[in-house]
């Protein structure tokens, strides 16, 4: 019953707001063109006010996961009209205010205190106001100045709601269309509903400030606030306040001699930054979450705040998207073919020069050019279209990565258009991809794991064993009956790699003086255990 109310009230807020007119029916088949020239909607007077404006009003009225949607979009210009773009960014920080009153009123009943006694002063105005929560500026009984973040009021049913009818809209998308079933619609719903909901929890929110905070100690990069924990709750966060010029704001950062080009460039390094060293990123990096420190114009530095969507990536999909990456921007179409292929993406059976010569001609004509002169979302779409024909699955672990790359593009943009994208990301993968493979990346490893394998020296043996006999077990498959290529196929292919890295770098341990404390065959056994990992590693390629 909830789910059909809720249906009925987007269905008439699309009507009241007469989104209908705002559609490009000319780009949309005949068949769509008229059903929504007859749809019921054109019983509605339409509102009497601009676009933009009307846009934005509807997706404040249809609720938080439809404001997040606007945000995304406000930061394309590219994507959308001026006009929209613009009235979309209001959407940041400028979404109708809940009562302050009532604000002070939940900080009370989480803190479990009065606000005169928890803070020397407290604005009952706020700051700013976002889809999700609000901010009221305050002072700390010692003076320090914080902001105080509270989570909008009954909002948990409304997203609940909203992501059930998504969840059911994605299934019924699979049913009906077939080929849907491989953009995952239903699994990308639901990783979507797992980080909207963490953004609900301000505790984990801290969390992810904290550990950016330590992952950029005093960073000429950027810069993370203090949490304040003895405040914070999970519907309330206090934290430092920062002040910095909204990066939105050109006028102010130019005028105050700020150099551009070089904040544009850190801003790329801060994304590789916190991909590939750390693997652990803001993914919510809309211009109303990002603030620039312009005490020094010649060498401004990046703030940033709300880091209550981040998103991780495993060492396999790190791996996979710098190689990706770094074949791409040398233009080698043929590796990133072949990435594609080995990584199970698109079909084994796929003809690597087909697929090659498809890339080539999507990538090529975004190349020599400024940010300026290219559009990512059109690029996407080609991209998109260019791997419908080949069967490629979309990842859904690389969706909240796609959407961050949009906004760091939106940023860009606006920031230093002429920026080379190219030349400045470049060589930070080429660097990433010397400390992970090299000789510097290795002993980082081993230093890493070395007090496991210590630990599990005793068990060596066993582990050899177990190996011989998974040697043993592929030498008994029958050459007539090759294995199908399959998940399970590709599963074992990794565990194999996984076992052959493995006894390599045990048997490399054994050999160190290290091991020579704890085992003392050590050179024959050195030797097996690194032959069985080569032998494992052949057998997995």
């Amino acid at each position: 019953m909830k789910r059909l109310a809720r249906s009925l009230q987007i269905f008439l807020i699309i009507c009241q707001y007469r989104l209908d007119q705002l559609l490009p029916l000319d780009r949309l088949p005949d068949r769509w063109q008229w059903l929504i020239r007859l749809g019921p909607w054109r019983f509605f007077t339409p509102p009497q006010t601009e676009r933009g404006p009307r846009l934005k009003q509807a997706l404040e009225a249809l609720g938080p996961i439809h404001v997040k949607f606007g945000q995304l979009l406000s930061t394309r210009p590219d994507l959308v009209p001026d006009d929209i773009a613009s009235a979309l960014a209001e959407l940041q920080d400028k979404v109708t205010p809940f009562p302050g009153e009532e604000a002070r009123t939940l900080v009370e009943a989480a803190l479990k205190k009065p606000v005169t006694r928890l803070f020397a002063e407290f604005q009952i105005t706020p700051m700013a106001s976002a889809s999700i929560a609000q901010v009221h500026a305050a002072r700390l009984p010692d003076g320090r100045q914080v902001v105080v973040k509270v989570i909008r009021p009954n909002i948990r049913k409304t997203i609940q709601i909203d992501l059930q009818l998504l969840i059911t809209l994605a299934r019924w998308l699979e049913r009906l269309w077939p080929e849907s079933r491989r953009l995952h619609p239903v699994q990308v719903v639901e990783d979507y509903e797992l980080t909207l909901m963490d953004e609900l929890d301000l505790m984990k929110e801290a969390a992810n400030t904290s550990q950016l905070r330590r992952n950029f100690p005093a960073s000429p990069l950027i810069y993370i606030p203090e949490v304040h924990w003895e405040l914070t709750r999970e519907s309330v966060m206090v934290m430092e306040r920062i002040h910095g010029v909204p990066i939105s704001d050109l006028a102010t950062l130019k005028a105050r001699g700020t150099d551009l080009k070089l904040l544009a460039e850190r801003g790329v390094e801060i994304f590789f930054t916190q991909v590939f060293r750390d693997s652990f990123f803001h993914a919510d990096m809309h211009p109303g979450n990002i603030f620039v420190d312009t005490t020094r114009p010649g060498d401004p530095r990046y703030i940033a705040i709300d880091c209550g969507i981040v998103g991780t990536l495993s060492p396999e999909d790190q791996s996979y998207l710098a190689r990706n990456l770094l074949a791409f921007f040398r233009r080698d179409y043929r590796q990133v073919a072949q990435l594609h292929i080995d990584s199970g993406w698109i079909p084994r059976d796929t003809r690597v020069n087909e697929f090659e010569a498809a890339i080539r001609s999507v990538c090529e004509p975004i190349f020599d050019r400024p940010l300026k002169d290219i559009s990512f979302g059109q690029f996407l779409v080609r991209l998109f279209q260019t791997a419908r024909r080949f069967d490629m699955e979309v990842q859904p672990q690389l969706v909240l990565l796609q959407k961050t790359l949009l906004n760091i593009e939106g940023l860009g943009r606006q920031l230093y258009p002429d920026l080379d994208l190219w030349a400045t990301a470049m060589p930070y993968l080429e660097k990433w991809m010397r400390d992970r493979i090299g000789p510097p990346g290795l002993l980082k490893a081993i230093q890493r794991q070395l007090p496991q394998w210590l630990e599990q020296t005793p068990e060596m043996p066993e582990l050899i064993y177990q190996a011989i006999d998974r040697i043993r077990h592929l030498e008994t498959v029958p050459a007539a009956h090759p294995l199908p290529v399959s998940d399970s196929t590709q599963t074992s292919a990794r565990q194999l790699r996984r076992w052959g890295v493995g006894l390599i770098v045990a048997g490399l341990v054994l050999g160190t003086p290290a091991g020579f404390a704890f085992v003392s065959t050590l050179s024959p056994l050195a030797l097996l255990t690194s032959g069985i990992g080569f032998v494992l590693l052949l057998r997995s390629l």
